[in-house]
Order: structure tokens, then sequence, then C-alpha cells
């Protein structure tokens, strides 16, 4: 997919980031400065997963600057399927409407998690969970903006970047220069296809924004989600300029074999892969989630 045309560049988007402190993960408000209308991506249900209970603190503070600002809310974007935090989005959209978009591979997710997880028939593998499935060059409207999904897989399968104005919403692709990259090996991940998608992002002209759904303070630094195209091409740690394929996928691949998986990809995968619904209730009303056993 070309880049959008130059006009589309001439729009600010405001944007609003929300950080949740149990899953480093940086929800974002996208507002469009000619209207009313607004998006939110990557929204957080927490979990305080030992007692079995969720909250919404994080949703309720999304949900309270749109109230408070009288902005409407038109989308609730999910980059991709989660593994290390669980949706918001059906319980923004109860709240405020608006419809869920995701990337169309999320069927791909669906039918590998749905076996491990071992939903039978009655889980749907076909995305119908999600209000929109976005598919690569895809555009939609946030008010007067024109968005743009880039298909930039390699984390996952359904990993999606959203080019907002000057804006892009890149999910788990990229980190700040000082991050690096995402992992590649979970199920249908693939660091070579995430290197090609990384070199796309890295094509957008050097001064679009990019926000980061996750940071972790590498070094003890502060916590930050906002960079550039042109920062990540010279000082990304893993995949600035002068890096090529091969050497990013031995870094990567002996890298992620060191990583232990999320301390929330049970729950979250469950649930996200619903588009943040829960599991249906048995008879007696109640919801529960499994743990499949040397499956991950």
């Amino acid at each position: 997919m070309g880049y959008p045309l130059n006009s589309d560049r001439d729009c600010v988007p405001e944007v609003v980031a929300f950080f949740d402190d149990d899953s480093n993960t940086i929800s974002y408000i996208v507002r469009d400065p000619a209207s009313r209308s607004c998006a939110v991506v990557d929204a957080v249900m927490e979990i305080n997963y030992a007692a079995g209970r969720l909250s919404f603190e994080g949703a309720d503070k999304i949900i309270g600057k749109i109230e408070a600002e009288g902005w409407s809310l038109e989308w609730l974007i999910e980059t991709h399927i989660h593994a290390d935090h669980l949706s918001a989005a059906p319980y923004i959209q109860q709240k405020l409407g608006g419809k869920i978009g995701i990337g169309e591979h999320v069927t791909e997710v669906q039918d590998t998690f749905g076996k491990i997880f071992n939903e039978g028939t009655e889980f749907q593998r076909d995305g119908s969970q999600f209000d929109r499935l976005f598919c690569d060059g895809d555009t939609y409207q946030v008010g007067s903006m024109t968005a743009h999904v880039m298909h930039t897989p390699g984390h996952t399968p359904a990993c999606m970047t959203h080019v907002i104005g000057n804006a892009a919403f890149v999910g788990d692709t990229l980190f700040m220069p000082d991050g690096g990259s995402a992992r590649a090996d979970f199920p249908g991940g693939d660091a070579r296809t995430l290197y090609r998608s990384v070199r796309k992002v890295l094509d957008l002209p050097g001064d679009m924004r990019l926000f980061m759904c996750h940071d972790y303070g590498p070094n003890g630094r502060d916590i930050s989600w906002e960079t550039t195209v042109a920062d990540e091409r010279a000082h990304n740690i893993h995949v600035r300029d002068g890096i090529d394929e091969d050497t990013f996928v031995a870094m990567r691949e002996a890298r992620d074999n060191t990583l232990a998986m999320p301390k929330l990809i049970i729950p979250s995968l469950q649930i996200n892969m619903r588009a943040g619904k829960l599991p249906p209730a048995d008879k007696q009303g109640d919801v529960f989630l499994k743990v499949p056993l040397n499956k991950l």
C-alpha cells in the first residue's frame, strides 16, 4: 500500500494517551480537530487474575474524558489480538456507541486459539464478533479525517497500523527506539515477516508521529509512547537503518527464545478473540475461563 495523499498529512489529530501500569499498555483517544468525532485505540479492561475479578478504571477514564469534552465516539480500534491485556472495547461501546474494528486476519488467530482453548463449534471463527474487519489499504472516517489501514503482521497475523492524519498507531509492531521491536514467537508470528512490516512503517514520512501500544521504560527512563519515523530509523536498537533482514531475524529469534509467556496471555486471548466479550455463561449465569495445559 502506498502512503495516502499529502493532503491527509496536513491533518493533526489531537491524541490523548492513557497508561495502564499493570500491562504497560497505552490506550488513545484520537480526535478530529475539525469536529467532535473521535476514535479509541486499544482500550484496556483490568483483571485481578488471582481473584478472577474484572474492573474498568482505565476505560472509565476514557469515557469520562470523551463525555466531559462532548466528543462523539465513532470507532473502537484494536490494532491486533492482544496477549497481555484484556480489551475494554465492548464496555466503552455500550456506554458511548461506536464500531469495533480489527484486521481481517483475526480469523487466523481465532482458528489457532479456538483449537488451543477447545472452544468447540459454537465459537465463530469468522470475525463476526467485530463490527468491521479491515483489509490492507482500507480507509474509514473519523469525522472529517480519513484513516488509512496498513497490514503489518509478524507479531501476530492480524496486526494493523492505523494512519490518521500525521499520526500512526503501530500496535506492537514497534516500540520506542530504545525498546526495539515486539516478539514474533506467538502462534502465527514470524520474525522475517515482522521485519518487513516494520520497514513498511519506516517508509512513512520522517515527520510522521508514531504512537506505541506498549512501553516498559528501558534502563529506568520515564514511560514514553510517542516518537517519529525519523527517530526510529536513526536510533531503533533492532531495526534502525543499516540493520538488514537476516541480522534482525537472528537477533529476534534468539531473543524470543529467552522470553516467558505474558502473565495475562490465557485470559487475554480468550476474551480478545471474542472482541472483548466474555465467554458464554453456563446455565447458572457464571462465566469461566479455561487454562490449557502444555499448549502455550
